[in-house]
């Protein structure tokens, strides 16, 4: 399966920025650079693109022309009381570009269409017991055919691609999902990408579900802002992502920043392996423990799971998963020397808030003599994520001022 790395120009507030070249034959690269500074900071005058990218005010003048003439940016109202001609913001024209981010998930498949500035625009949800591969490709199949069908023609060849975000390994512990032997042997033998692009008529990119939740903070949340930083993404498992200077590093595998499979102690003389952090601050944990009094396991999205009779059995989880997953930060911080932790997951945002909180007085516990102690943040994107840094791929791909200063798919 394609690991994935990653790279995103910072704001001009931060250490890096979007630049263009003057010189000759660049207008494909100096549009990008354009297209690029205007994602970042929002709708901009000439003279601030000018600025930011370093262009003459002539070369800025020409790319947001044709960039205006593709229906790639539009105008917006001008801006008067300062000296001289108004000022005439430029910003992204939604329609633009679209492209579709599917999140193949242990127990939920999402499909979203993303537009040219990043919003949702059409989001179909499927709920099931364990991921089978035939009926998953048979509703995939559907959903792009609607979408398709319900796109005017115009913006349906402006469709870019669509990237897929999925765990590795989705017939793994079948166990604990209770999947049948059989379903998960299916699953080896399936390529996801192959399979999708016979299904759709646009190109198909793949990404791991966790490195794809990283792309979409690192694009479009705090990586803005934050170089290097460990993401933690609980779902059914916990996973993660690592961000070491505006990189998403995939690792040889595929599996950096894989902070589910840390193991939590060390391996026992009989030659026992430990538990690993899934096994313990994955969402999962907490579900069984509703199931297991009787409660719904839906209210781990709403305000429910901080609320009796929920409440005992969440702050029982939230304590143990706290502490499993301090020991992860604690020897990422370690090794790695990192700015911050993220927080994020398929959860309601006051039970994220709880997780951090539990996270930060497990961290209080943690020898930090040695190493700098990293910042604890909540993530900005919530359980859409893994799907809209699949929508992210193609994006990025087409219209980054380098595929690989962004996202880059590699085998």
């Amino acid at each position: 399966m394609p690991g994935l790395t990653t790279r995103v120009i910072a704001a001009d507030t931060i250490r890096l920025k979007p630049r263009g070249s003057s010189q000759g034959g660049l207008r494909q690269y100096n549009e990008r650079v354009v297209l690029q500074a205007i994602r970042l900071h929002g709708a901009l005058p000439a003279a601030e693109i000018a600025r930011l990218t370093q262009l003459t005010a002539q070369t800025v003048s020409l790319i947001t022309k044709r960039l205006l003439d593709d229906g790639l940016l539009q105008k917006g109202a001008p801006l008067r009381g300062k000296v001289g001609q108004p000022s005439v913001p430029l910003s992204l024209d939604p329609d633009g570009a679209f492209s579709v981010g599917i999140k193949i998930g242990r127990r939920s498949m999402d499909v979203l269409l993303v537009d040219f500035a990043g919003a949702v625009r059409q989001r179909w949800t499927l709920d099931y017991r364990y991921p089978d591969p035939g009926p998953l490709l048979a509703e995939i199949g559907q959903r792009l055919a609607g979408l398709r069908d319900a796109l005017p023609r115009a913006q349906r060849e402006r469709v870019q691609g669509v990237g897929i975000a999925t765990p590795f390994s989705l017939g793994g512990w079948q166990t604990l999902l209770d999947m049948p032997p059989r379903v998960a042997a299916r699953w080896p033998g399936t390529d996801l990408r192959a399979e999708v692009e016979r299904l759709s008529d646009w190109p198909v990119a793949l990404v791991k579900d966790t490195a794809a939740a990283c792309v979409a903070e690192l694009v479009a949340g705090r990586g803005r802002s934050v170089q290097s930083f460990l993401y933690l993404f609980v779902d059914t498992f916990i996973g993660g992502g690592l961000v070491l200077d505006s990189h998403l590093r995939a690792g040889l595998h595929g599996n950096a920043g894989a902070v589910g499979s840390l193991p939590l102690a060390l391996a026992g003389s009989r030659g026992k392996a430990p538990p690993q952090l899934l096994s313990v601050a994955s969402l999962l944990n907490l579900e069984q423990r509703w199931q297991a009094a009787g409660l719904d396991i839906g209210a781990v999205a709403d305000e429910r799971a901080l609320q009796p009779p929920w409440r005992a059995h969440t702050e029982r989880w939230l304590a143990e998963a706290a502490t499993a997953m301090a020991l992860a930060v604690n020897s990422a911080a370690c090794l790695l020397d990192l700015e911050c932790a993220i927080v994020d997951g398929s959860f309601s945002r006051a039970l994220q808030a709880a997780l951090q909180a539990a996270l930060e007085r497990a961290m209080d516990r943690y020898d930090w003599e040695g190493v700098t102690r990293p910042t604890v943040l909540p993530g900005t994107i919530g359980s859409d994520a893994r799907a809209l840094g699949g929508a992210l791929l193609p994006l990025y791909a087409n219209f980054a001022p380098d595929r690989e200063l962004f996202l880059k798919v590699a085998s």
